[in-house]
């Protein structure tokens, strides 16, 4: 969302945004909406001065005029009566259309329509040379019987997984790992659930475009959350701080769930786009200054990349195109990490500055030095996310005699083991 002045004052630039980012919205039609619920306004206005200074003449009159006077006071109030449901239903309007605006994205970010059109900023480490016939990730799962995912399939759905013995001791020792990295960082660990209502969900702009690939428990009316974010974004909902009590750096765990609608027959062996899964996720509000917000989004981007290197994993950066960052996110960078039974890079993180798209939305302000109120920047990265991350791991540090390497700053969270072998 962003502040409608703006919008009245740079419609170019939006219609702009909305191209490069192929988006739907119809600026001509929110401008259109919001010059007709300013005049509905203006009238609802008018009439209500008009039977407020009505009403101070009933006192005064006399009992021949009251009675005039009080049905005209009737009439403007019928006439007011009558305006509130179509005002109502214009702002509601409006609203909506307020929620599909997307953000300005930064001069910088790459002009694309899709993920082909991504920037690659960096490459690093190098990807493994094997002297052998390296398996991928289920073969090494179901040859070491670290994983089961037949049966598990007709117990709980397809895109199911269950991990068995080290690799469930591994799966937390990187979730440890990128927990203790945050906190020696300055980051808050948080732990949330992964229930949220509806508004936490449009809060951060998953809703109304994204209703799809989320899941709905509708006896509670509650919805099943993809990332910390939804959660730690409108945990200050309302708030208002002092410039002094920012940034705030949270580092939120949960379990996450995603319905991945539209992506089937596609991407789905394995540990690869399964429903359920765990995730670190660095969250940062910070003051509204775009130098201050691309100096943590440059912040959260490196811790990333210190995990992805603390796993001796070969990565690269790409920075994200208009067409592939997503409607709130004004710049974007994705770390992708090598796979190499698919020779192909596969994200793994996702770094995103919103600036105060997402705080528009939880109405999220704070005080500047000279006391006005501002709406907070925020930013978002994911540290770490399992089984992903897995994926990647399991196949660059296989063995010939199939066990499982352990980078050296792994080990002390999986009980010093150097190896593993099922």
């Amino acid at each position: 969302m962003l502040d409608l002045k703006f919008i009245r004052e740079n419609a170019e630039a939006l219609k702009e945004a909305v191209k490069v980012k192929g988006e739907g919205l119809d600026v001509d039609a929110l401008l259109a909406l919001d010059i007709e619920l300013t005049r509905l306004k203006t009238e609802a206005q008018e009439l209500q001065t008009e039977r407020n200074s009505h009403s101070k003449k009933i006192p005064k009159a006399s009992n021949e005029e009251r009675p005039k006077l009080i049905e005209e006071g009737k009439a403007i109030g019928v006439k007011l009566d009558a305006l509130k449901p179509s005002l109502a239903a214009k702002e509601d309007e409006l609203l909506q259309m307020m929620y599909l605006v997307p953000s300005i994205p930064s001069p910088h970010a790459p002009i694309g329509k899709s993920e082909e059109e991504n920037i690659e900023v960096k490459l690093y480490g190098e990807k493994p040379d094997f002297s052998f016939k390296p398996l991928d990730h289920v073969e090494i799962l179901e040859k070491n019987q670290w994983a089961e995912f037949e049966k598990i399939a007709k117990v709980a759905g397809s895109r199911s997984y269950s991990l068995r013995n080290d690799m469930v001791l591994l799966e937390m020792a990187l979730h440890r790992l990128a927990l203790v990295k945050l906190q020696e960082k300055g980051f808050t660990l948080v732990s949330t659930p992964s229930f949220s209502r509806e508004e936490a969900l449009i809060g951060t702009g998953h809703f109304p475009q994204g209703k799809d690939q989320v899941y709905h428990l509708p006896e509670d009316d509650l919805y099943l959350s993809g990332t910390a974010e939804v959660q730690l974004n409108s945990l200050h909902g309302g708030d208002m701080f002092t410039e002094d009590q920012l940034p705030i750096l949270y580092a939120g765990y949960s379990p996450c769930f995603r319905r991945e609608a539209g992506s089937y027959g596609r991407d789905v062996r394995g540990l690869i786009r399964v429903h359920q899964f765990m995730k670190v996720e660095q969250y940062i509000i910070c003051k509204n200054d775009p130098a201050e917000s691309m100096k943590w989004h440059k912040a959260l981007l490196e811790t990333s990349e210190e995990i992805v290197q603390e796993l001796e994993l070969p990565y690269r950066i790409v920075e994200c195109c208009t067409g592939d960052m997503g409607t709130g996110k004004v710049r974007m960078y994705d770390i992708e990490c090598w796979v190499p039974s698919e020779e192909k890079y596969r994200e793994t993180h996702s770094c995103s500055e919103l600036h105060d798209w997402q705080s528009r939305r939880t109405n999220t302000r704070y005080r500047d030095k000279d006391g006005k109120a501002q709406y907070v920047f925020t930013l978002n990265n994911t540290a770490i996310a399992t089984p992903r991350i897995m994926v990647s791991f399991l196949e660059c540090h296989q063995r010939e005699d199939g066990s499982l390497y352990i980078p050296e700053k792994l080990r002390p969270f999986m009980n010093g083991a150097e190896s593993l072998k099922g």
